[in-house]
């Protein structure tokens, strides 16, 4: 099986696009240079970068990642290998259920303080069956690698060990002479 043959590809609310424009609006409001922005982002510029912002968010499930991207003039693409997933969660105050909105959170192993192997993706449409889809997957992947489909790296790591231990051994044989 290809190791990137996509699965699905996720589709987005465009109420993303509203939930967007008021949030930033509302950061504007209460921010002193903000309230000096907010008359051109109410007449324009608001929907416009609203709107840009939507179309350039992507997800694609994948037989082995997955991959959310994202951005205007900073575009973030991050691709994490589904055996790395710890959890998925949801997340939807009243604001984004104002929306029909959902955040879904991804935990990857090793999450520090500052989230930084965390990834969250906002408007998924079908949110749970794309979740269902993922766990899926990595589910899948587990399974394989459970029933002795080892990849390249576990053998390395194998062979990596086995070189330390016979290390080891000539090292204590070579102290014993002495």
């Amino acid at each position: 099986m290809n190791e990137y043959q996509i699965i699905t590809k996720a589709t987005f609310n465009p109420k993303v696009k509203a939930y967007i424009f008021l949030v930033v609006a509302f950061f504007l409001l209460i921010t002193v240079a903000g309230i000096v922005l907010l008359p051109f982002w109410l007449l324009g510029l608001g929907q416009w970068l609203s709107n840009k912002y939507f179309h350039t968010l992507q997800c694609e499930l994948s037989t082995r990642n997955l991959r959310f991207s994202k951005g205007l003039l900073v575009h973030i693409e991050k691709t994490i290998p589904l055996e790395n997933i710890q959890d998925l969660s949801f997340i939807g105050g009243p604001i984004l259920r104002s929306f029909s909105l959902v955040i879904i959170r991804v935990e990857t192993a090793g999450g520090g303080a500052h989230h930084q192997n965390s990834m969250s993706i906002l408007g998924i449409n079908d949110a749970e069956e794309m979740k269902k889809a993922i766990l899926e997957q990595r589910e899948l992947i587990i399974r394989e690698r459970s029933e002795g489909k080892h990849t390249s790296t576990t053998f390395s790591s194998d062979t990596i060990l086995t070189e330390i231990k016979e290390e080891l051994i000539k090292i204590r044989q070579g102290l014993e002479k002495k």
